[in-house]
């Protein structure tokens, strides 16, 4: 039980929740370098960048980088990325000076039991991303009580009424970049001299597992190649809602 100064039981829930409201307040219309930094300051060694080096990623890397390189960067490694982005990924800490990357990968015990065949991703892609992603993630951020995400507003429907920070899963969860648009974002890779991705230049402008990222047609959403033909728009890490992973029938 929660209780606040007056020694009355809080739903903690509800008290993280308006921490969020509040900070999203009081930070509405700064620029994103000075949201990172209230960020860091405020849960200071109690925060981390999630970051998964896709097609967006140097410019928060680059912010982060600029206050404090050793800062906690999460990436998980799923076992399905392209070749490109684990090359990538190694290219920016290197250019950036990041020295503190974590890299998580799916549970063994896991993949022995669900994934056997590492097939998982042709019948169940829910069930694929939970424990290649959801799991993996909510393991990492376990010691933090805060964590900076990449997502824009633009980018999808569900994401088009982000906050600045919201609460998720018993965190804040901070969102930087979320009123950046495509051109802004390669305003300022350009502008600081960041290397793109080398894959969004052969049509991929949004970039996650291999056997689940298609290339995008012109005037397309930059996210339609994600699980291309299915309903699925969110691989779940983002949600909400806590892993729950089941052995399908296959």
């Amino acid at each position: 039980m929660v209780l606040d100064a007056l020694g009355l039981a809080v739903d903690p829930d509800q008290g993280l929740a308006a921490e969020a409201r509040l900070l999203s307040a009081r930070h509405e219309g700064e620029d994103a370098e000075a949201i990172v930094a209230a960020a860091l300051d405020l849960y200071a060694g109690k925060i981390a960048l999630v970051s998964s080096f896709g097609a967006d990623s140097a410019v928060l890397l680059a912010m982060v980088a600029d206050i404090d390189r050793s800062l906690p960067v999460i990436f998980l490694d799923t076992g399905k990325l392209f070749p490109a982005t684990i090359a990538y990924r190694d290219g920016l800490v290197e250019a950036l000076g990041l020295t503190g990357l974590v890299i998580r990968q799916p549970e063994a015990a896991d993949l022995a039991t669900i994934d056997p065949a590492g097939a998982l991703w042709m019948a169940d892609t829910d069930a694929c991303c939970d424990i290649r992603k959801v799991k993996p993630l909510a393991a990492a951020l376990a010691p933090y009580s805060a964590w900076i995400s990449g997502r824009k507003r633009y980018q999808a429907d569900t994401r088009a009424n982000l906050p600045l920070f919201e609460a998720s899963n018993g965190r804040i969860k901070v969102n930087p970049l979320l009123g950046w648009d495509r051109a802004r974002i390669e305003a300022y890779r350009e502008a600081r001299r960041l290397p793109p991705h080398p894959l969004v230049a052969e049509g991929y402008p949004s970039i996650g597992c291999l056997p689940c990222t298609d290339k995008v047609r012109p005037g397309e959403d930059e996210r339609a190649g994600r699980w291309r033909g299915k309903a699925k728009t969110e691989c779940g890490i983002h949600l909400g809602q806590p892993s729950g992973a089941v052995i399908p029938g296959i």
